[in-house]
């Protein structure tokens, strides 16, 4: 399980992650360490859980808008694990969730297109100036 779920670095563990040493822990009580360990790696995986609400809270706050998307099947497979793992409440849900976090996950490249987004609204603005002064 240890695998499936990775190792934190600090008190703020992003949201699918255990905090640091939880692995660890994990993997003592796989292999029958004390009831101690047991309680750790439980209390490691309620934060683990009430970390993954808040980012699901934040995810579908504010959802005023409605996008109709296509998706393949293997996309509606995973939608539908959030559904049934009771995680989310809809296919909505699932799509706003992911949708989020996806952005999140990669805010560099977002910042980066945004950029070039602006620096070609200026190269319009400034042919459109050129045009202008050439009536």
């Amino acid at each position: 399980m240890e695998e499936e779920i990775k190792q934190g670095s600090g008190s703020g563990a992003e949201p699918g992650t255990l905090p640091e040493g939880a692995a660890s822990e994990a993997e003592e009580s796989k292999k029958g360490g004390s009831r101690s360990s047991s309680a750790s790696f439980m209390s490691a995986l309620e934060k683990s859980m009430e970390s993954l609400s808040k980012t699901l809270a934040t995810a579908l706050e504010d959802r005023a808008n409605v996008v109709m998307v296509r998706i393949n099947d293997d996309a509606l497979r995973h939608l539908d694990m959030l559904v049934e793992a009771e995680v989310t409440k809809s296919r909505s849900e699932s799509a706003a969730f992911l949708i989020s976090e996806g952005i999140r996950a990669n805010e560099a490249f977002f910042a980066r297109i945004e950029e070039i987004t602006r620096q070609i609204a200026e190269l319009r603005e400034q042919l459109r100036q050129t045009m202008v002064t050439n009536e």
